[in-house]
């Protein structure tokens, strides 16, 4: 079990976003892990309208997990950036893959339906073998 002063968030009070993804052990038999949340929000850089996202995580683990809450704050921390769906999904990709060296990751972000069309947008990293 992981000891509490291992972690920057978890059992903190904590009221602003961040960008560090707090990491642990992966448990022996953990394949895949799954996180989904319809809470990730960030703004056009064009016409400055909120955007609003279900996003999906999904990463088979190598040696580390990322912990819930730190997650959270991180996804929290896109609501006052401006950026198309497409580089969102990369750059979250890219920060999950970088911080625990999966085997892979996958990241699917499925914008809501705005001016009568939905856009879902998948963006992967894997390790080379």
């Amino acid at each position: 079990m992981e000891c509490m002063e291992n972690f920057n968030f978890l059992g903190k009070k904590i009221n602003a976003p961040s960008k560090q993804l707090d990491t642990f052990e992966k448990p022996k038999d953990v394949q895949n892990v799954k996180f989904e949340s319809s809470e990730l929000t960030s703004f056009c850089p064009v016409t400055h309208q909120p955007d609003f996202y279900t996003i999906i995580i999904e990463f088979a683990p190598d040696k580390l997990c990322i912990e819930s809450k730190s997650l959270k704050l991180y996804l929290w921390s896109f609501r006052e950036e401006a950026s198309f769906a497409e580089a969102l999904a990369d750059i979250i990709a890219g920060d999950i893959f970088n911080a625990i060296q999966p085997f892979w990751c996958r990241v699917t972000l499925i914008q809501n339906i705005r001016g009568g069309l939905q856009l879902s947008v998948v963006a992967e990293k894997r390790k080379d073998i």
